[in-house]
């Protein structure tokens, strides 16, 4: 049984990772909002992890940062306002929750970090400009700290293209959007928060105990092919 801590485990990727999780693993999520259940694996603390102090937990094996957004404006629509909240979810709050819990994690069984970016991160795309700032940020901490830990934990990235969750409902509002999403992917699909939750799985597992500093696209081609 590992000591998993999630943070932002009650909605989208998040929640598909818990669920995943709970059943033959300890795992202690942090997020504004509960889960929508309760389980004796489960310990859940209510915080906002920009403004909260984090709670101290003593055994951790697994973090799991899934904190994001979804901002997409026109540049000249973008305040700095919003580079700078896009940057605080997405890159600030990572370093937080590692910097606290890295003297713990790093006492962990096969110790791992699996952090997000975007496939926006590679992919030019419109009105994408403070995401894809914010996630490229995600992209070199992963790099970095892959170097700095690699012979004490483990850290990678899922970069994903879009899914279905409540975050991106207004993109995926209707079934004709879903219907021209599907065909802007070379693969004609987008993901489900589960297949994120697998990949999770995996890079979080003994499976993957040779892989560190490496971020994993799950881009139904959009990234990967021109078609």
């Amino acid at each position: 049984m590992k000591n998993i801590l999630i943070i932002g485990g009650s909605k989208g990727i998040g929640s598909a990772i818990l669920m995943q999780q709970l059943e033959q693993n300890k795992i202690f999520n942090i997020s504004r909002t509960a889960p929508d259940v309760t389980h004796p694996n489960l310990i859940h603390y209510p915080l906002d992890v920009l403004n909260d102090l984090l709670p101290e937990i003593e055994m951790i094996d697994t973090l799991i940062y899934c904190p994001g957004s979804i901002n997409l404006k026109p540049i000249g629509s973008l305040s700095i306002d919003d580079f700078r909240n896009d940057f605080e979810i997405n890159v600030i709050g990572a370093v937080k929750v590692i910097q606290k819990y890295l003297p713990v994690l790093k006492k962990g069984a096969n110790p791992s970090i699996v952090l997000f970016s975007t496939v926006a991160a590679k992919l030019g795309m419109p009105f994408h400009a403070s995401i894809a700032t914010a996630k490229a940020g995600v992209e070199g901490l992963v790099k970095s700290l892959g170097a700095e830990l690699a012979s004490v934990v483990r850290i990678n990235a899922i970069a994903p293209t879009i899914t279905e969750t409540s975050l991106s409902a207004g993109i995926l509002r209707n079934d004709r959007m879903k219907e021209n999403m599907v065909e802007r992917h070379p693969m004609k699909g987008y993901l489900k928060p589960e297949e994120v939750a697998d990949m999770a799985d995996f890079l979080i597992s003994e499976k993957a105990k040779s892989i560190s500093g490496q971020v994993f696209e799950m881009d139904y081609g959009i990234v990967s092919f021109k078609i």
